[in-house]
């Protein structure tokens, strides 16, 4: 089964090296084992794009179009902007599908997994081929939920640009910043879709305000909406002076029709339309120079002269340069202003060789994805993502290169590229770029198979479930010697246990879900401790004499500082025996045998004997730690969530009260139309179970984000309890 796991590849030109993304796995584990029928089964699917139809395609074409004409796309958003709702609508306009797909009904095509279709959310991404006036459009519909951030970094990394959807009520949310910054490290040209104009509370201008302040982005209004609420009824295309209104008689939105806005017909708006797209203009012109001539030039008389081209290829322009970011609206779940979405992509959003990863393929077998179906193909150019297959070795993360020397040539080509040229784009940072951010998983717990017997089993399926997702961390108690699970939350972890039931058909047992706390040091405390061993005929002596310390700012590894006397003439390899050990000793503190953080380390002696092995001069130093660490003042670090609730005004009291039994600190409290915004801080301790005590305190209509923030210190009495619990004594009152 290891063998059949699924990659997501991007190709690219000129480096022979290629980028591979482990995104799916699970998700197309099951179909290939199906594969022996390309055309899908079970599900309203058309044609698939090119092979069957009016407009036949040679097979080359339908393969590999012209690269200027790929466009590689996520849709990314907080839990509940509409995302995978949006993604059904595209597909089924492109053609792709022959019916709409509902989130509630639990028949979309991207989400297919038995969880996501039974939760109605996202939990890996999936990734759908189709064409759309002319270009070929590789779509991947990301979660929203916090716990699986990490599929979203994963995403990006292979994306030429994405589109960020909007709650158009509650503009921007607490996983919106976090798919933001992830966008914004990976310099990823965005495009902004105001999704739901047709909720109660939808505010066009309040959604914007939010992107324009929150964000720190520069929303460039291309659309405004007709109505708001239950009155939203199409949108008006400010860089064209049309009007666009869908038929309220369709039942799928495909029907609708662009007219253009008239002095005699609709005086207003025409007004209103024409001072949006000379305040566009003046906007992007700050932005862009050429453009900026162009209108102070030709069209500085009347900027209603300006063709639309014109104006078109400005925004796009600055769309690449990421200074600026577009915005539509529309209701996918409405079936109004998907259309516009998907020709606003085609025209502002990169082609792959408009950015700078540069990336060449070779792959034996490879695979067009289609959500959880796909089909073969025999040869991929550069710019298209794709699938392949029987990759034993490789995670997420991996760079793959066509040869050893090839890979060796490239990066000493990159080193001497990038000293040449100090530019942010260099050859060296284009092939680190495979690298990804795992964020440390918040929650663990045990977990055990049924039998003594199923244990290797259960170690195979961790083994590919961890391989697949980088954020699932498994490791084995020494003092139990249990298996644990550490996660990113508890969806994240629920979610893997039922994978392993439905996926491997293996039954397993949790313990209770714990909190991932972590240990530091309030005072410097030095230790000494020597080690002396005769193995064999072969004596091994270590004398060691260092100094834990705390440091002020958060560091998860400890800092190293040597001696003088320590660092001169000291071997490579006993450095790094040094560095291990430190490295292994603060991985369990002496309070909860947690991960120690904030502390530095110095060396200030070191006698070693001659012939002494580095495995002892790492136990010398790891037993020397730990002897400092007991002898220090400790501190338990507990993890701090950011937390945003959304409360009607009737509920708000009962919510804070619960909030501050949470040891909850609340930072500050918005009115956003009918409801109230709460943000604060929470311990994580405290906010286990949480949703479903809101959901009985509001009457089900409240909702709320988390995300880590950071470890803090508990207070002295929390921590006793703390303690005491974890030593089974019980608190006397």
């Amino acid at each position: 089964m290891v063998s059949n796991l699924m990659k997501f590849v991007v190709s690219h030109k000129k480096i022979p090296i290629l980028h591979v993304n482990n995104m799916c796995c699970s998700k197309m584990r099951a179909s290939l084992q199906r594969l022996k029928s390309h055309v899908p089964l079970g599900r309203n699917y058309s044609s698939l794009p090119g092979l069957i139809g009016n407009d036949i395609k040679s097979l080359h074409s339908v393969i590999n179009p012209p690269i200027a004409k790929i466009r590689n796309i996520g849709i990314m958003a907080h839990i509940d902007a509409g995302k995978t709702t949006t993604t059904e609508r595209i597909l089924y306009y492109s053609g792709y599908t022959r019916s709409l797909g509902d989130v509630d009904d639990g028949d979309t095509v991207t989400d297919f997994m038995a969880q996501e279709r039974e939760r109605g959310i996202t939990i890996q991404s999936a990734a759908v081929t189709f064409d759309w006036k002319g270009y070929r459009v590789n779509l991947i519909d990301t979660p929203g939920h916090v716990d699986f951030t990490l599929e979203v970094e994963r995403c990006l990394r292979v994306l030429d640009g994405a589109v960020a959807v909007f709650d158009a009520s509650a503009g921007v949310e607490a996983q919106t910043l976090t798919v933001w910054r992830q966008a914004d490290k990976h310099r990823i040209p965005r495009i902004c879709f105001l999704n739901k104009m047709d909720k109660t509370g939808a505010s066009f201008k309040y959604a914007v305000e939010s992107i324009r302040e929150k964000l720190k982005a520069k929303p460039l209004l291309l659309q405004l909406p007709l109505g708001e609420g239950k009155a939203f009824k199409g949108v008006v295309d400010v860089v064209n002076k049309e009007k666009l209104l869908w038929n309220p008689n369709s039942d799928d939105g495909k029907d609708f029709v662009r007219n253009p806005l008239l002095e005699m017909s609709d005086p207003e708006l025409l007004k209103e339309t024409t001072e949006a797209r000379n305040a566009l203009i003046e906007q992007v012109a700050d932005l862009d120079d050429e453009f900026a001539d162009l209108v102070l030039g030709e069209f500085s008389e009347n900027f209603d002269l300006l063709p639309a081209e014109k104006l078109q290829t400005a925004i796009r322009r600055v769309t690449l340069a990421q200074t600026a970011v577009p915005v539509l609206c529309g209701s996918a779940l409405k079936n109004k202003g998907v259309q516009p979405l998907l020709d606003a992509v085609t025209v502002y959003l990169p082609s792959p060789e408009e950015r700078n990863y540069e990336f060449l393929e070779r792959i034996s077998r490879l695979l067009l994805p289609f959500a959880d179906q796909h089909i073969e193909i025999p040869s991929l150019t550069a710019g298209n993502i794709a699938l392949t297959v029987g990759l034993k070795h490789t995670a997420t993360g991996d760079t793959i290169a066509s040869s050893k020397s090839s890979a060796l040539a490239a990066a000493r080509r990159a080193e001497t590229e990038g000293g040449k040229k100090h530019r942010r784009n260099n050859e060296a940072e284009r092939l680190l770029l495979a690298g990804v951010e795992i964020p440390e998983p918040v929650f663990f717990c045990t977990i055990e198979p049924p039998s003594v017997a199923k244990q290797p089993d259960l170690d195979y399926v961790l083994k590919c479930l961890q391989r697949e997702d980088p954020s699932l961390k498994v490791k084995l108690d020494a003092d139990s010697g249990q298996t644990v699970l550490c996660g990113m939350g508890e969806l994240h972890i629920e979610i893997i246990h039922d994978r392993i039931k439905r996926e491997y058909g293996l039954e397993t047992y949790l313990g209770p879900l714990q909190v991932a706390y972590r240990e530091t040091i309030l005072n410097a405390v030095r230790a000494t401790d020597t080690l002396d061993r005769t193995l064999g005929d072969k004596r091994h002596l270590v004398t060691v004499e260092l100094e834990v310390k705390p440091v002020e700012t958060a560091s998860v590894m400890p800092v190293i500082e040597y001696a003088g006397s320590v660092s001169e003439d000291l071997p490579t390899a006993s450095q790094e025996a040094i560095e291990n050990g430190i490295h292994s000793a603060c991985l369990q503190g002496p309070l909860l045998g947690s991960p120690v953080q904030d502390v530095a380390v110095a060396v200030h002696s070191l006698v070693i004997h001659p012939g002494t092995s580095t495995t002892m001069i790492s136990a010398c130093v790891s037993r020397c730690i730990q002897k400092a660490l007991k002898k220090a003042d400790k501190q338990v670090l507990e993890p701090l969530m950011k937390l945003e609730v959304t409360v009607t005004r009737d509920y708000l009291s009962l919510v804070l009260a619960d909030l501050a039994q949470r040891r909850g600190t609340i930072q500050e409290i918005q009115t956003r139309q009918e409801n109230k915004i709460i943000t604060g801080f929470v311990p994580l301790a405290e906010i286990m179970g949480y949703s479903t005590v809101l959901r009985t305190l509001t009457s089900g209509s409240a909702t709320f984000a988390l995300e880590l923030s950071n470890y803090e210190a508990m207070n002295p009495q929390d921590q006793t309890v703390l303690l005491g619990r974890r030593s089974g004594l019980t608190q006397v009152l």
